[in-house]
């Protein structure tokens, strides 16, 4: 396996933390080290968060102190919810970061996000984005600018993109095709078996740190409003359509 830093990026509410609790797994499990130890071990507290080591944004002043500790260390995942920048793709075409990207019907996430908001309501520990929604049409609102993002990392011919649909519902096949992407050196076999757990509804209430709720596909239909479908169709249509949830 050659080194490598692994950017696991997603749009919000999309299997984020699923994909990147996965990915996490498989890096270890081919001999790579946890992100969480990188954060410690070289006082990047400043740029990567604690929980999941997100780092934010791809601006350099980040980049380049997350990536050194490829010098010296195997290969780690870093957690991204932003959208591509210049010396991150000059980094990703030399092949020094590899990029996945995970998405979903922006109506889903929308809806995801307004009930974390909800959520947040009777849990005062609950402190980031998410936490300030508090209606449909502000989750629609927070959804709206990762649809352009997801078109920047969607185009880019250097990144493993995953719909969060076909992760759902061919779990095996997306799992292996990654894994060739990433050249981890797994075999089909042992990559599938370390991640068994993470399967779509093996325990997913249980799971820590995958932000992973009800995960069904097309709640939407059954929540929103014609008024929230509209604004929804004005704001997404052209996505919907690209991608073919339409």
């Amino acid at each position: 396996m050659n080194k490598k830093m692994i950017l696991s990026v997603g749009m919000p509410r999309a299997g984020t933390g699923w994909i990147h609790n996965i990915t996490q797994i498989l890096v270890i499990g081919s001999g790579g080290i946890q992100a969480r130890e990188i954060r410690k071990k070289y006082h990047l507290g400043k740029f990567l968060t604690e929980v999941n080591c997100n780092i934010g944004t791809l601006n350099s002043y980040r980049i380049i102190p997350v990536l050194a500790p490829l010098i010296l260390e195997p290969t780690y995942v870093i957690k991204l919810h932003a959208g591509r920048k210049p010396l991150a793709d000059i980094l990703i075409s030399m092949g020094l970061i590899k990029p996945t990207f995970i998405y979903r019907d922006p109506r889903d996430a929308a809806l995801s996000v307004y009930e974390y908001g909800q959520s947040a309501k009777d849990n005062p520990n609950m402190t980031n984005d998410f936490a300030k929604i508090r209606s449909v049409e502000e989750a629609i609102d927070y959804i709206t600018p990762y649809t352009e993002i997801a078109r920047e990392w969607i185009s880019s011919k250097h990144t493993f993109v995953i719909k969060y649909e076909d992760l759902y519902s061919g779990f095996d096949e997306i799992i292996q095709e990654m894994v060739n992407f990433l050249d981890l050196g797994l075999q089909p076999n042992q990559a599938l078996e370390l991640v068994d757990k993470l399967r779509p509804g093996v325990h997913a209430a249980k799971r820590r740190f995958t932000h992973f709720k009800k995960g069904k596909i097309g709640r939407h239909q059954e929540q929103f409003s014609p008024a929230q479908m509209k604004m929804c169709l004005d704001r997404f249509g052209d996505f919907l359509k690209e991608q073919g949830y339409m």
